[in-house]
C-alpha cells in the first residue's frame, strides 16, 4: 500500500488516495449532520496515522489515534445527544471561546516541546500548532458547535502549506477541499444554529 504512484502529475500511494476518499467522505456527511460521517472518520483516521507516520509528521499520526477515540465518542454524542435529548447546533459563548483558545495554546506548548524534544521531526511547531487545533475541532464538531467550522477553516489552511512541504501533495489537495467544506459547513450550521432552540 505504500508503493509510490502518480496521480494528476503528484507522487502518491494507494493508501493516501484510500485516505483522501475516507477523509472527503466524513466532512461532506458531517456537514449533512449525518451520525455515519463518524464511521468514515474512524475509518480514515486508522489510514493516515499510517500516512503521516510515514511523513515524520508524528503529531498529526498520533492525533488520528485520538481522532479515532474522538470519534466513537463523537456517534455517541450524536446519537444520544445529552441526558436523551438530541443534540442540536448550538453556538459557544464568549467564556466557551476563551477555553477553546486556551486549551488550544496550552496543547500547542505541550505538544511542539514533546515533538521537538523526543522525535525527529523537521517541523515540530506547526505540527504541534496544527495537532492542538484539530484536536479543538474535532471536540467542537462532537458537541455540534458551529465554531468547529471556523477552527478547521483555520487548520485547513495551515495544513495545506505543510503538506506541499511534506510533499504529500494528494494529502494538500484534499485540505484545500476541506477549505472549501468547512465554509459550506459554517453557512450551513450558521442557519441552523439561529433556528435551533
Amino acid at each position: 500500500m505504500n508503493e509510490s504512484l502518480a496521480v494528476l502529475g503528484f507522487s502518491t500511494t494507494p493508501l493516501e488516495l484510500i485516505s483522501f476518499v475516507l477523509a472527503a467522505t466524513t466532512v461532506l456527511l458531517n456537514i449533512r449532520q449525518n451520525h455515519w460521517a463518524w464511521l468514515f472518520s474512524i475509518a480514515s483516521s486508522s489510514t493516515y496515522a499510517v500516512v503521516f507516520f510515514d511523513a515524520r509528521l508524528y503529531g498529526d499520526s498520533g492525533l488520528q489515534l485520538v481522532f479515532i477515540a474522538a470519534s466513537v465518542w463523537g456517534w455517541w454524542q450524536w446519537l444520544r445527544g445529552t441526558q436523551e435529548t438530541k443534540l442540536v447546533v448550538t453556538r459557544l459563548c464568549r467564556v466557551g471561546w476563551a477555553w477553546v483558545l486556551a486549551g488550544w495554546g496550552a496543547a500547542f506548548l505541550v505538544l511542539s516541546w514533546f515533538l521537538r524534544t523526543y522525535t525527529n521531526t523537521d517541523v515540530p511547531h506547526i505540527d504541534g500548532f496544527l495537532t492542538a487545533g484539530s484536536l479543538a475541532g474535532q471536540l467542537l464538531l462532537a458537541r455540534k458547535k458551529v465554531e468547529n467550522w471556523h477552527v478547521w477553516l483555520v487548520v485547513d489552511v495551515l495544513y495545506v502549506g505543510l503538506y506541499i512541504f511534506k510533499d504529500l501533495h494528494v494529502t494538500a489537495l484534499l485540505y484545500a477541499v476541506f477549505v472549501v467544506l468547512a465554509w459550506r459547513g459554517l453557512r450551513t450550521w450558521s442557519k441552523l444554529a439561529r433556528v435551533a432552540p
